[in-house]
């Protein structure tokens, strides 16, 4: 990619008692996108994340942030990297201010109130600047570590789980927070449970499995290639049997009898495979009286689940 702001080679990380964490990954990200990095529990999330940090030393490979090389030139690329971890670590007794103020201080930054003031105002935390941090919610706190992580203006931000044990409704403020950081020019890595929130944020997805990264896509496209559809058919009658002229399609029948589920794949209907045209003129034939028709369109979670699964 002609304007990638972190790109991996070859990175390996095998920890002392043999287990490998990471295997070879390449991978590129690109200036200004949201880019979701989906896989199960000890997928190799979190080291990777690490690696990139400069927080866990790889075994092999190469990290370059914004073309520094994340050993060799340490301080310049760390600088340009904001973290938010996914554990609430926050000094208890400290306020919010001070602590945002603290972080910015730790890579060198000379004080700057007005950036710490836009910083917690961007994160409604203005109000809350001078409340200790032990008096905040558990949502509170989570932004206080993107404030922190945003105290020395970083170019690139890596969210690990952010939004982990967060309502249904500040989760979506947060989304809300994470798309004004990118339309700032904010690069955003953002690990995530949630599916809905890498279908609903990602400009692009990368899904890794035992330490290898099993695909890299554009979201619309991976839904695109990868999804399949369902027709369901409701009948006007229930079906004790199913006609021979429906043998060829595959279909699945209800408990019922009065519905019939036909899954095909939504590149290849695309394409026009005449599939849906073609069953509808099979029941046509076979005097199968239609009622009514319905589609659906796999999720992002329905491909990350057979995805995980072929891979397993």
């Amino acid at each position: 990619m002609s304007d990638s702001i972190i790109r991996i080679e070859g990175l390996s990380k095998t920890f002392a008692g043999g287990f490998q964490a990471l295997r070879q990954v390449d991978l590129s990200i690109q200036r200004g996108e949201i880019f979701a990095l989906l896989g199960p529990n000890g997928a190799g999330k979190t080291t990777l994340i690490s690696a990139v940090c400069g927080l866990v030393s790889p075994t092999q490979g190469t990290v370059w942030v914004d073309g520094f090389d994340n050993v060799k030139a340490y301080r310049a690329a760390r600088e340009r990297i904001g973290l938010v971890p996914q554990e609430l670590t926050n000094e208890a007794f400290e306020t919010v201010w001070n602590t945002v103020s603290f972080s910015r201080g730790l890579f060198g930054k000379p004080p700057n109130p007005k950036h710490i003031e836009r910083v917690l105002r961007s994160l409604t935390l203005w109000e809350k600047r001078n409340n200790r941090l032990i008096t905040l919610s558990g949502g509170m706190k989570r932004r206080v570590l993107i404030a922190k992580a945003l105290s020395h203006e970083p170019r690139i931000l890596f969210l690990d789980e952010p939004t982990a044990g967060v309502d249904v409704e500040l989760r979506r403020e947060m989304w809300n927070v994470v798309r004004e950081l990118r339309d700032q020019g904010v690069t955003i890595i953002l690990t995530t449970h949630y599916i809905e929130e890498a279908e609903e944020m990602a400009d692009r997805i990368g899904v890794i499995n035992h330490g290898e990264i099993v695909l890299v896509e554009e979201k619309n496209v991976l839904i695109e290639k990868l999804g399949r559809k369902q027709l369901t058919v409701q009948l006007f009658e229930p079906l004790e049997a199913l006609p021979p002229e429906l043998a060829t399609f595959a279909l699945i029948q209800n408990e019922a009898g009065d519905e019939l589920i036909y899954s095909y794949e939504s590149a290849i209907q695309k394409a026009g495979d005449g599939g849906i045209s073609a069953l509808l003129g099979a029941l046509n034939k076979a005097g199968v009286g239609v009622k009514d028709l319905h589609t659906r369109q796999s999720s992002l979670e329905d491909i990350f689940v057979d995805l995980v699964k072929e891979r397993a």
